[in-house]
């Protein structure tokens, strides 16, 4: 593979010649349909590597030595424009105005190869859901907002902390990175808790790259990422606010503002507050429904005008939550006690990063980011405290050689992280120095291919190496476009974030062994279509894909009912399926993006295939929307729906079912605009009531004796739970049996506010 890699990047770079010096210039201000200037809006020219980007003004300067120019112009939340320039037209300053387009087709994207570029143009398959997207059913937190997206879904772990991850594609979240402004500041300890608390009235749109990006990012990139874009101060609404209330309680408040400080900077600044303090236990077992939240975020990003239009920003988070949930009679005084069962979580989490441009000729980037976490924590009357503290600096040098758009890069990542458990008996320092080289070739204006490789060097675990090979092809209108992917993964084991109901109190970690690293191998292939049809659109987005594990580590739960064990697979375990997602724009304005994915997840050691826990074989998701123009009134309606899937069980005798039924989770929303300024919403969540106690007997086991006191429940020697009569299914407490949230059907009302 490696011979492959190297003899293909040689030859390339001999045929390739390298551009002229350009005297002539293209200048020009893109501006949206009101004439505001849009910042960052991508020009350039068919049939060349040429581009550049707009200013905060919305300028733009482009080098040309030709007779005629084909300009396109792209930019988020906006349809793209083509421009026939002649030479007689280059010297003449331009206006292009954009309109705006939801389609998400054109839009421009980082994720996929750490550089802006159109989303047809990425040799990345990457997926784009703006903030329109996720206005269509409000959520309180980005980790909620996600569940209408194909592929992509939010797992709870726990029936009483309601705590989760991501999975995308079948993966659970440990495989999952998630960036903020492409910096990976949710990891490790946050991956459970740091999703809550991103102000949604500053994001710009969410960009999801599914299968290994390990190449450019390194370790829990393996499933794939989510990177939050966040708004820039000069695009962002002088003031906004959202407000929304719902029947069980729930208060939920983003605010959002914009200023000015002299004449070369801009500040934005959002924070972001979720009160819920109503106890509810619809399904009668003692144990509030939905863990109950008292979270504050404040986010703050800077923005500096510099020379040449260099890059600086800065941005700030810190949040704060403190929930619980446990028994409907727990208080603060039972904290920590065995008197009375309760999940108390306090979490403290700051978070400083920022990207700097060199003040030389070359385009070489600094970013840089740093975090800490506290936790502070009682499951019942087992304490869990954790420190996490993260460093990351990274250098990246974008290098345009005739065909040839280089990106090398030098990366280095501290990570201290300690806890009270028997899991972690020192604290412990990694260290991750890196260096990756991505090189994308324009082979032609129709074909591309993309050659990476990533060197990182584990202090724990040592060297590891991880290539990838993509290569896209489109046709000459760019209506179809096909990508090919190969590379490799790897991920370092975190016990907190493997499996959290090692946390619970109810469950003893067991360690067979030392802990290798995972690594991988995936391939996909990936197919877009547009069809337009009149004044109408028709996208289709299909994906087929295949990872293939070794040492995978995986948590069993079956062995001992009293135990969670660790421990890498002596075997493989298997990740494919195909998915496939459909974006209709119809001419009365009706638009429907709906998808669907079918999984096959599993492991085999020693000839036995086992399914993977918590994954289902198919998931699907909608989301129609329909605006009444001489109204001023939208109708979204959104939903999920998700197969089978295997569930833990205690012991033989467990009357729960040992798979969940299909099951569905329905919205619908009226949205009234009251001038330019002004939006109310409201609507139903949960349409059908569904909840996952339907169908079983209960949901906790033995809710009523969260502690296991009872006499002969239990044996004397051994701690095992034993068939009696006050246990007659051999059951030890657990709240691990959970696959979708307790919340059942609840109305909603809010107002939003854009100056």
């Amino acid at each position: 593979m490696l011979r492959l890699f190297y003899s293909i990047a040689i030859s390339l770079y001999i045929i390739s010649g390298v551009h002229t010096t350009y005297a002539q210039e293209i200048t020009g201000i893109v501006q949206n349909p009101k004439g505001n200037p849009i910042e960052s809006a991508t020009i350039s020219i068919e049939g060349t590597t040429l581009k550049t980007s707009s200013d905060a003004w919305g300028k733009f300067t482009l080098a040309y030595n030709a007779d005629k120019a084909n300009l396109f112009i792209r930019a988020v939340g906006y349809q793209p424009l083509q421009k026939k320039l002649s030479k007689e037209d280059f010297s003449k300053q331009h206006t292009f105005a954009l309109q705006e387009d939801n389609r998400n087709l054109e839009e421009v994207v980082v994720s996929g190869t750490m550089k802006e570029m159109s989303k047809l143009d990425s040799p990345v398959p990457v997926e784009v859901y703006t903030a329109k997207f996720f206005k269509a059913n409000p959520t309180p937190s980005i980790f909620d907002a996600l569940q209408n997206i194909n592929g992509v879904r939010p797992q709870l772990n726990c029936n009483i902390c309601n705590t989760g991850d991501i999975h995308i594609n079948g993966l659970e979240g440990p495989y999952t990175m998630v960036l903020i402004d492409g910096m990976p500041i949710v990891s490790g300890l946050s991956t459970v808790y740091g999703l809550s608390g991103i102000p949604q009235a500053l994001i710009e749109r969410v960009e999801i790259v599914k299968g290994p990006a390990s190449t450019l990012y390194g370790s829990e990139a393996v499933g794939g990422l989510i990177n939050i874009i966040t708004k820039k101060p000069n695009n962002a609404p002088v003031l906004s606010a959202d407000v929304y209330g719902t029947s069980w309680g729930e208060v939920s408040t983003d605010v959002a503002a914009k200023f000015n400080v002299g004449k070369r900077a801009q500040s934005l600044f959002g924070a972001n507050y979720f009160n819920y303090q109503n106890p509810i236990d619809n399904n009668s077992d003692n144990f509030t429904d939905v863990t109950l939240q008292n979270r504050i975020s404040i986010f703050n990003k800077w923005n500096f005008d510099r020379k040449d239009n260099r890059v600086f920003s800065l941005a700030g988070r810190y949040v704060y939550e403190d929930r619980w949930g446990g028994e409907m009679d727990w208080s603060k005084a039972h904290r920590g006690s065995d008197e009375v069962y309760g999940e108390s979580i306090y979490t403290s989490r700051w978070e400083f990063f920022g990207t700097y441009e060199l003040p030389v000729k070359e385009k070489i980037l600094f970013q840089f980011s740093a975090n800490g976490h506290d936790q502070n924590s009682y499951y019942g009357d087992m304490p869990f405290m954790a420190d996490q503290y993260i460093g990351f600096g990274q250098l990246n040098w974008f290098k345009t050689l005739g065909k040839h758009d280089l990106l090398t890069g030098l990366a280095y990542r501290y990570t201290y992280y300690n806890d009270d458990t028997g899991a972690t008996v020192n604290a412990s320092h990694t260290h991750l120095p890196a260096l990756f080289v991505q090189d994308e070739i324009t082979l032609h204006p129709q074909h591309k291919l993309l050659l990476g490789m990533r060197y990182d060097y584990n202090s724990i675990h040592g060297s590891i190496f991880t290539p990838r090979l993509n290569y896209k092809w489109n046709s000459i209108d760019k209506n179809n476009v096909l990508r090919l992917s190969i590379g490799n993964g790897y991920r370092v084991a975190n016990v907190f974030t493997e499996d959290h109901s090692a946390l619970t109190g109810s469950r003893k970690v067991v360690f067979e062994e030392d802990l290798k690293p995972e690594t991988s191998w995936n391939g996909n292939i990936n197919f877009v279509k547009k069809i337009p049809a009149g004044s109408s659109f028709i996208g289709l987005d299909a994906t087929a894909f295949y990872t293939y594990f070794m040492n995978k580590i995986i948590a069993d739960y079956d062995t001992n009912p009293n135990e969670i064990g660790f421990g890498n697979l002596n075997g493989h375990a298997i990740s494919q399926g195909v998915s496939l997602n459909i974006d209709v724009v119809f001419a009365n304005g009706l638009k429907i993006l709906a998808g669907g994915t079918f999984l096959d997840v599993y492991s085999e050691e020693e000839g036995e295939k086992v399914n993977q826990l918590f994954t289902e074989k198919f998931s699907g998701t909608w989301n129609a929307g329909y605006t009444f123009k001489n109204l001023g009134l939208s109708v979204d309606y959104t939903g999920n729906v998700y197969g089978p899937m295997r569930l833990p069980l205690l012991s033989e005798w467990d009357p729960r079912n040992e798979y969940s039924p299909w099951w569905s989770i329905q919205n619908i929303q009226l949205t009234k605009s009251i001038g330019d300024k002004i939006e109310v919403y409201g609507g139903i969540k949960n349409l059908l009531n569904w909840t996952p106690n339907k169908g079983n007997p209960f949901i906790i086991a033995r809710s009523h004796d969260p502690f296991d006191r009872e006499d002969g429940s239990f044996d004397d020697v051994t701690g095992e739970p034993i068939v009696s009569p006050t246990n007659p299914y051999g059951l030890t407490f657990d709240p691990s049996y959970v696959y979708g949230p307790n919340q059942g059907i609840h109305a909603f009302l809010g107002l939003r506010y854009t100056y």
